[in-house]
């Protein structure tokens, strides 16, 4: 990229506003905000035990919060409070199987956190997908 590109240019997007590519900040705070969801059901389900031996039912239950939202509307809880959409590198709504692989992908944190020039991390880049604002 030159200094006069910016994330998403490639792919015809805006530089800002509505269809842009989503700042890396909103993508995190959605992610805390899905993480504090899925940890608050998961107490609600098996109380104290998640400090102790329960993790696992957080995980699985944000793992659920990404297939089924991103499936259904492009959002998670988190993603639609900030304003973030997943779609397809190709601009149009993300298919179930590279949802999967995304939140697969996602769940192995590695991929997630090497990004690439339009600010895409790994796990993206292989299911072709992006994560766009809207709004």
């Amino acid at each position: 990229m030159t200094s006069s590109d910016y994330s998403g240019q490639r792919f015809g997007l805006p530089q800002t506003g509505p269809g842009s590519m989503a700042p890396v900040g909103r993508r995190l705070a959605a992610l805390v905000i899905d993480w504090a969801i899925a940890y608050g059901v998961a107490y609600l389900l098996v109380g104290d035990r998640l400090f102790q031996s329960g993790q696992f039912a957080a995980l699985s239950l944000l793992a659920v919060m990404y297939l089924v939202g991103l499936s259904i509307s492009g959002s998670t809880f988190g993603m639609a409070i900030l304003g973030l959409r997943v779609s397809s590198d190709q601009g149009t709504r993300a298919t179930p199987y590279k949802i999967a692989m995304r939140t697969v992908l996602l769940f192995l944190v590695i991929p997630a956190v090497v990004w690439d020039a339009d600010g895409r991390g790994l796990h993206d880049r292989v299911a072709r997908t992006m994560i766009i604002s809207t709004r």
